[in-house]
C-alpha cells in the first residue's frame, strides 16, 4: 500500500509539473463576450466555464486539445501548441445537427428571447454534482414546479413514479426526444397516488447518462405539438460528443432511523414494524422478524457513455449503457403493511443516438433505445382469516407485487435543406411499454394448501406509431426576421391487456376446479365457513374476461410563425388541427409575443386552447383487484368505460379534456444576474378521474365499483420563479447562487356529477388527492463554489403544506358525531418542511472526479400520522418523500 500511494503521488507531481495556465477570452460572432461557455480538456474531466466578461483559465499540458461548446453555438477544438493566451470567437450553429429549443421552432431563438418560459437544464453538469440517480429524481430539485415522489402500496404506481408539471396530471404534460413525441407507460395510476386516475410518460425509462441536456416548456403548448401538453413539454437532448468514453460508479444508502412516536400503537406491538427489534425479514414469508438494520435501500448505479465519428462530414454514432440496482426501503408501519416502504429495482438501460451526412446539406439520423426494470413491492399483510392458508403461511404473509417493464423505442429520419432555405425533417417513430405482473409470496387462497405461492398475473402494453412530416424556412430579410413552419402527423395507439395463468384470476371449488358457473359451482371455504376468496393476493391476474386489444388512430396538421416586427418586439401564433379515430376532431390555437422593454429585460406572454385526448387505458382498462380501507380487505370492481355496467351507473364516454392557458413573465439579465418570472393561469374542463366506489350488490363477487370520467372543471394559478447569479472569486474561484421557486393554487371549479351522489362520484377524499398533486409551493436555494480541484454545492428545499384525507372519510359520520367531524378527523395534514442537500467534488486527476454527499443531510420526514394512511405507514406519499436521508459516493470518468 505504501508503494502503491508513492507511484499516485508521484503520477500526480509529474501531471502537475507537465501542466500550464491557459487564459483567453470566448467572443459571440459579433464580438460580444460570451458567459458560461464550456471549456474542457478533450477526452478528461478538467474543464472551467467562462465568467460574466467571457474569460476563463485552465492548467492543462503544452499538447493539450481545448474544447469549447455552448448551446446554439457550433464547438470548436483548438490544440494548445505550448500557447498560454487562446482567444476563441464562436459562431452561430447553422448546421443541420443543431436542435431546435423546444417551443420555438426558429433557428434564432435562446431560451431568453422566447416569448414562453423554458428552463434548460445541462443534464452531464447536474449529474456529477448531485446524487440523484433517476430522472424524475433530478427534474424534482432542478425545475421549480415539476413534482414526482414514490409510492408505496399503489401497485403498479410503486414502480413507475407518476410525476406533474405546474400541478397538472402526470399525462397532461408532453415529452418528447430530440424534438419527437414519448410513447407513454401502459400503466393507470390507481390508489392514492399523484395523478390518480391519470397515465404517463416514464421519464425513468431514459437513461440520464445519455442526455446532454433537458428543456422544459413551461406553458401549454397543445396548438405545436397536439395532446397531452396543457401542461408544457419536456424535450430530452441526446448526447452526441464523440471520440470520449465518460460514465459513472455510484453507491448509496438510506438511513433506517425515522423519528417516529410509536408509544399510542406499543399494545401487542401493533404498530412498531420496522423500528428497533421489529424489522420484517425480507428473505422468508413476509411476516417473520429479521435483524435490525442502520442502512437499507443500498443502490449500486454504473454507466457508460461512448460516441465515435462516423465519416469526414460531422456524422457521429453515440451509445449508452447503465445498470441500477436497489434494494427495498422498509419504513415504521403496522401489522396489516408490514413492507411499506419503496420497492426494489434491477434495471439495465442502452440508448443510441446517431446521425450520418449523406450530403452537404442531407443528413439520416437515428435513435432509441431499450430499458429493462425487474421491480419488487411489497402488497399489504394478510395476517388471519379467509385469505390466508396456515398450512402454507402459518403466521400469515405480506405478498409481493413484482414486474418486469420493459420499454422499447426506435425513432428514424431524414433531414434536408432545399436550395431555398426550406428544412425538410421526414421520420419515423415507434414505442412500446410493456409491463409484466409477477406475483410472489402469495397465494389462491381457493386453492387452499395445493395453491402455488407465485403467479403470472398478466399485464399490459401500449405501442405507439408517429410518421412526421415537417417544414420551416428562417427569413432574414422579412421584417426583423420571420420563421414559418408547418407540418402533419399520422399516429397509431394500440393498448392490450393480456391474461395471467388461470390460479391468479380464477376462484376454485374445494376439489380444485376452476369455479366458470357460479350458480352450480361453490368455492371453498375455510374451517368458519368463510367463501375463500380466488386470484393471487396482493394483486389478482388479469383474466380472460378482463382481455383487451384496441386500437386509434389521429391525424395532424399544424401552422406556426414568428414574426420579429422589429428588433425588439416579437409575435408568434399557432394552430393545430387533429382528428382522432375514436372521439372526433378538434382545433387549438396559440398567440405568444416578447418585447425587449430595455436592453436587460424582455416581457413576455401568451395564450393558447388546449385538449388532452382520453388514453386508451383509461377508456378500456378494467380489473377486479382487492383494495385495504382501513386495513379491512374490500374486492372492487374496475368497470372499462364501453361497459353496459358503466352506462348502468349513468357513466357517459369519455371526451377530451379542453384547457385554456394564459401567462405573462419576464426575463432580467444585469451582468452577474439574470432572473425569469412568469405567471401562469390553466382551465381545464371536463378532467378525466378515478371516480369514487359505488356499492354494487348486484355484481357477484365484488363489494363496490369504480369508473373514470370527466368528473371535474380545475382553475389553477400560479407563479415560476428562477434567480440566478454567479460570480468570480479571485482568478481561480468561482461562486454561484440560484433560486428556484413555484407557487401553485389548484381549485375545484366544478364537479360534474351529474344526477349522482356528489361525494359518492367524487368524494371530499378524491378531491383532497387532486388538490395534493399541486402543492402550494416548492422553493429551493442552491449555492455553488468551485476552485480547481474542489468544489462543493449545497441546496435547502423547502416543500409547502399538503393535506389528504384518510380512509376515516369512507366511515359512518355518526361515529364521530357529524360530517364535518369526521373530516376533521380523516385529515392528514403534512406540514412544510426543509430539505437540505450537500455535495462534494474533488478532481482526482485530468479523469476522474470524486463526488460524495447527502440528499436530506438531517433525516428530515414528513409529519407522522396514524394507521388510516393510504400506503398503510405513518406517511403517505407527499412530494418531499419518506425515505429519510441518503449518503452515497459516486466515482466520475471521462477518457
Amino acid at each position: 500500500m505504501k508503494h502503491l500511494f508513492i507511484l499516485m503521488l508521484s503520477l500526480f507531481s509529474i501531471n502537475f509539473c507537465l501542466a500550464q495556465a491557459v487564459t483567453g477570452t470566448v467572443t459571440d460572432s459579433d464580438g460580444q463576450p460570451m458567459v458560461g461557455v464550456n471549456v474542457i480538456e478533450k477526452n478528461t474531466t478538467n474543464g472551467v466555464v467562462t465568467d460574466f466578461e467571457g474569460r476563463y483559465k485552465i492548467a492543462v499540458s503544452g499538447s493539450a486539445i481545448l474544447v469549447f461548446s455552448y448551446v446554439g453555438s457550433t464547438s470548436r477544438e483548438v490544440a494548445v501548441n505550448n500557447r498560454t493566451v487562446i482567444d476563441i470567437r464562436l459562431g452561430e450553429s447553422v448546421g443541420l445537427e443543431e436542435v431546435v429549443v423546444v417551443g420555438s421552432r426558429s433557428p434564432k431563438r435562446t431560451a431568453m428571447d422566447t416569448a414562453v418560459a423554458i428552463d434548460v437544464i445541462d443534464v452531464s453538469e447536474v449529474t456529477t454534482q448531485v446524487g440523484k440517480v433517476e430522472i424524475n429524481e433530478l427534474l424534482q430539485y432542478a425545475a421549480p414546479s415539476f413534482n414526482a415522489n414514490k409510492q408505496s402500496g399503489s401497485d403498479g404506481s410503486d414502480h413507475i413514479d407518476p410525476a406533474s408539471l405546474r400541478g397538472m396530471g402526470p399525462d397532461q404534460t408532453l415529452v418528447l426526444i430530440n424534438g419527437k413525441r414519448r410513447h407513454q407507460s401502459s400503466l393507470v395510476n390507481l390508489f392514492g397516488t399523484r395523478g390518480r386516475g391519470n397515465t404517463g410518460t416514464d421519464l425513468n425509462a431514459i437513461p440520464a447518462s445519455a442526455i446532454k441536456r433537458i428543456e422544459i416548456l413551461r406553458d401549454g403548448a397543445s396548438a405545436q405539438y397536439g395532446s397531452d401538453a396543457i401542461a408544457g413539454v419536456i424535450n430530452i437532448v441526446l448526447k452526441d460528443v464523440v471520440n470520449e468514453v465518460s460514465g459513472s460508479v455510484n453507491y448509496g444508502v438510506y438511513s433506517t432511523h425515522a423519528d417516529v412516536n410509536t408509544s399510542a400503537f406499543r399494545e401487542d406491538n401493533y404498530g412498531v414494524w420496522n423500528t428497533k427489534g421489529f424489522r420484517l425479514d425480507t428473505k422468508k414469508d413476509g411476516n417473520a422478524i429479521g435483524k435490525d438494520k442502520n442502512f437499507d435501500g443500498g443502490s449500486v448505479k454504473v454507466t457508460a457513455n461512448y460516441g465515435v465519428k462516423v465519416g469526414e462530414k460531422g456524422g457521429f454514432a453515440n451509445f449508452t449503457t447503465e445498470y441500477l440496482s436497489k434494494k427495498h426501503t422498509l419504513r415504521p408501519t403496522f401489522d396489516f403493511r408490514k413492507g411499506f416502504g419503496e420497492s426494489a429495482i434491477d434495471g439495465f438501460n442502452f440508448f443510441g443516438n446517431f446521425a450520418v451526412p449523406v450530403s452537404e446539406k442531407t443528413e439520416i439520423y437515428a435513435f432509441g433505445g431499450r430499458n429493462y426494470r425487474d421491480t419488487d413491492a411489497y402488497a399489504f399483510t394478510r395476517n388471519d382469516g379467509e385469505r390466508v392458508v396456515e398450512s402454507i403461511y402459518p403466521n400469515g404473509y405480506t405478498p409481493r407485487i413484482t414486474s418486469i417493464i420493459t420499454d422499447n423505442s426506435i425513432v428514424a429520419g431524414m433531414r434536408t435543406e432545399t436550395s431555398d432555405g426550406w428544412k425538410i425533417d421526414i421520420s419515423n417513430t415507434y414505442g412500446i411499454n410493456n409491463f409484466h405482473y409477477y406475483i410472489k409470496g402469495t397465494l389462491n387462497a381457493s386453492l387452499e394448501d395445493a395453491s402455488p405461492t407465485d403467479f403470472d398475473a398478466g399485464g399490459h402494453s401500449l405501442s405507439q406509431n408517429i410518421i412526421n412530416f415537417d417544414f420551416s424556412k428562417y427569413y432574414e430579410n422579412v421584417l426583423s426576421g420571420m420563421n414559418l413552419a408547418f407540418g402533419a402527423e399520422y399516429r397509431t395507439e394500440n393498448f392490450i391487456i393480456f391474461a395471467g395463468e388461470a390460479g391468479s384470476y380464477g376462484t376454485f371449488t374445494e376439489s380444485g376446479i376452476l369455479i366458470t358457473d357460479p350458480a352450480t359451482q361453490v368455492q371453498a371455504e375455510d374451517d368458519d365457513g368463510n367463501p375463500r376468496p380466488g386470484g393471487s393476493q396482493g394483486f389478482p391476474g388479469y383474466a380472460p374476461a378482463n382481455e383487451v386489444n384496441r386500437s386509434r388512430s389521429n391525424v395532424a396538421l399544424y401552422a406556426d410563425a414568428e414574426f420579429d416586427l422589429s428588433e425588439k418586439f416579437l409575435l408568434s401564433a399557432a394552430a393545430r388541427f387533429e382528428n382522432f379515430s375514436d372521439f372526433g376532431s378538434t382545433i387549438n390555437g396559440k398567440l405568444a409575443a416578447r418585447l425587449k422593454a430595455t436592453d436587460h429585460i424582455n416581457i413576455r406572454g401568451s395564450i393558447s386552447s388546449g385538449f388532452r385526448a382520453p388514453s386508451l387505458a383509461q377508456i378500456y382498462y378494467n380489473l377486479r383487484f382487492t383494495n385495504f380501507i382501513g386495513g379491512r380487505a374490500s374486492d372492487q370492481l374496475l368497470s372499462p368505460n364501453n361497459s353496459p355496467v358503466t352506462k348502468s351507473f349513468g357513466i357517459g364516454p369519455l371526451a377530451e379534456e379542453k384547457a385554456f392557458n394564459a401567462a405573462l413573465g419576464f426575463t432580467a439579465s444585469f451582468g452577474e444576474f439574470t432572473a425569469t418570472v412568469d405567471g401562469y393561469h390553466i382551465n381545464v374542463k371536463d378532467r378525466i378521474v378515478l371516480t369514487g366506489t359505488f356499492a354494487s350488490s348486484d355484481i357477484p363477487g365484488v363489494d363496490s365499483a369504480q369508473f373514470f370520467a370527466n368528473g371535474v372543471d380545475t382553475k389553477t394559478t400560479g407563479l415560476d420563479v428562477i434567480l440566478s447569479w454567479k460570480t468570480p472569486i479571485g482568478a481561480e474561484s468561482t461562486f454561484g447562487a440560484t433560486f428556484l421557486g413555484n407557487f401553485n393554487d389548484m381549485k375545484i371549479d366544478k364537479v360534474l356529477n351529474g344526477n349522482l351522489n356528489e361525494q359518492t362520484f367524487f368524494g371530499e377524499r378524491d378531491k383532497a388527492f387532486l388538490l395534493a398533486s399541486a402543492p402550494g409551493s416548492k422553493l429551493s436555494l442552491s449555492l455553488n463554489y468551485n476552485r480547481g480541484w474542489f468544489d462543493a454545492g449545497m441546496t435547502l428545499t423547502r416543500f409547502s403544506e399538503i393535506k389528504l384525507l384518510d380512509w376515516q372519510a369512507e366511515e359512518d359520520s355518526a361515529d364521530y358525531g357529524g360530517f364535518e367531524q369526521k373530516m376533521i378527523a380523516a385529515t392528514d395534514a403534512y406540514g412544510a418542511k426543509m430539505v437540505t442537500d450537500l455535495n462534494l467534488g474533488f478532481k482526482l486527476s485530468n479523469n476522474l472526479k470524486l463526488n460524495i454527499g447527502s440528499n436530506n443531510l438531517f433525516n428530515i420526514y414528513p409529519d407522522q400520522q396514524d394507521d388510516w394512511t393510504e400506503g398503510g405507514g405513518y406517511w403517505d406519499a407527499v412530494q418531499m418523500g419518506f425515505g429519510g436521508a441518503y449518503y452515497y459516493a459516486k466515482l466520475n470518468f471521462r477518457f
